[in-house]
């Protein structure tokens, strides 16, 4: 049937090269996702490389599978985007909603965005290659995503093509036109910044399962602390260490005295919240809406997304209203 489609697709059959490449859309997007941190960029990215792929059917000459080619694409694509654009290091600084206390440091991926659960279902039954290390849940947090997002490009490409596809090192390096001492060399750094880095952005202890008591405990206690105001109620779920950040603002706040001064912040601005449960990363997140007295409307002032250790929060990543229907929640809801 594949060598049928293919034959299709060269003779210039669209709807059978949509029909071939179907099956992989989701887990290619996940693929430009790790890469650039970015669902805005990887859609950009993804749909790229589809027209790659199109275009350049007549070189595929059936010697992988056609996940792999896809695969070999949407790498060089990645990367291509990596090196043609720096508008990243331009973004302009955006105003925040209301006066913030002094950061600890200034955010360095500023890009960052989360990936709503519901897209990434069904994906980890895709088996990895032989050389897979990273589970599939731990590969699209945002704690593993930001971290791969301070590596070079071609370390970043080898890292995911080994550690997470789990191709071997022959295969990645003729993904990447280069030598197997090159990609075993760039994997050595890869990993020794993964390992210094991941602990910093929160990934210190595997998380709880999905769902599970203790995860459902600190959801239903991080709720009632919020919508209540309670400074002290949040605190008391952080770990020592925890690391608060709000892409696209470049800050960072470092551990509880720090967060609990952004907390108290927060709840200078009104008495009312109200959190909406959602997932994104693998982890919980939140919907935050606060009440208009004037209209009396929740309004959304954004998402907010955990990262969980043990039976702690070690990271809370707040993201603007724009990526609010990615995940389906409205910009208002009712009294």
């Amino acid at each position: 049937m594949t060598k049928e489609l293919i034959a299709k697709c060269r003779a210039g059959d669209a709807e059978a090269f949509r029909e071939l490449v179907e099956p992989f859309r989701r887990e290619l997007m996940v693929h430009c996702y790790r890469f650039l941190g970015s669902m805005h960029d990887a859609e950009d990215a993804l749909q790229e490389t589809l027209l790659d792929a199109w275009q350049g059917l007549g070189t595929f000459e059936a010697r992988s599978s056609v996940r792999t080619w896809l695969y070999r694409v949407a790498t060089n694509r990645c990367l291509k985007v990596l090196r043609s654009t720096s508008k990243r290091h331009r973004m302009a600084t955006p105003v925040a909603s209301f006066d913030l206390p002094e950061p600890s440091a200034r955010g360095e991926v500023v890009w960052l965005e989360p990936y709503p659960d519901a897209l990434v279902e069904g994906l980890g039954d895709t088996a990895p290659g032989p050389e897979a290390r990273y589970e599939s849940k731990e590969a699209i947090s945002l704690a593993f995503v930001t971290a791969v997002q301070l590596l070079p490009p071609r370390q970043r490409a080898v890292l995911i093509l080994r550690h997470v596809l789990g191709y071997r090192a022959t295969e990645v390096a003729e993904f990447l036109d280069t030598t197997e001492e090159s990609v075993t060399s760039a994997l050595k750094r890869a990993r020794a910044a993964m390992q210094a880095r991941l602990p910093r952005l929160g990934a210190t202890q595997p998380p709880p399962a999905p769902d599970s008591p203790v995860e459902r405990q600190l959801i239903d206690r991080l709720t009632r602390a919020f919508e209540s105001c309670d400074v002290d109620g949040v605190v008391a779920l952080l770990a020592d260490n925890v690391r608060l950040t709000m892409p696209p603002l470049p800050v960072e706040y470092l551990g509880r005295e720090a967060v609990a001064r952004f907390q108290a912040a927060v709840f200078t601005q009104a008495t009312s919240y109200r959190l909406i449960v959602t997932r994104a990363n693998g982890q919980p997140a939140f919907g935050v809406y606060l009440l208009d007295p004037r209209t009396r409307t929740w309004r959304a002032t954004g998402l907010m997304v955990l990262t969980l250790a043990a039976d702690r929060i070690t990271a809370l990543t707040r993201f603007d209203n724009s990526i609010l229907t990615r995940f389906g929640l409205p910009r208002t809801l009712p009294e």
